[in-house]
């Protein structure tokens, strides 16, 4: 592997991550503020049933 192909795998791991560690867990008091925010026409499938499981019907 290549010095440049080590470094954009290692840059992408990293950029990855660093989103990742900032997401609230889901269900937790941050997310669901976070979600309300969020339009509800952006939300996945699985972001409403866990919006409505962890938020609605606590």
């Amino acid at each position: 592997m290549s010095l440049s192909k080590l470094f954009a795998v290692s840059s992408a791991l990293l950029l990855t991550l660093s989103l990742t560690a900032c997401a609230p867990e889901v269900g937790s008091e941050a997310w669901c503020k976070q979600m309300k925010e969020k339009q509800s026409g952006d939300w996945s499938a699985n972001e409403a049933a866990d919006y409505a499981k962890h938020c609605v019907f606590k």
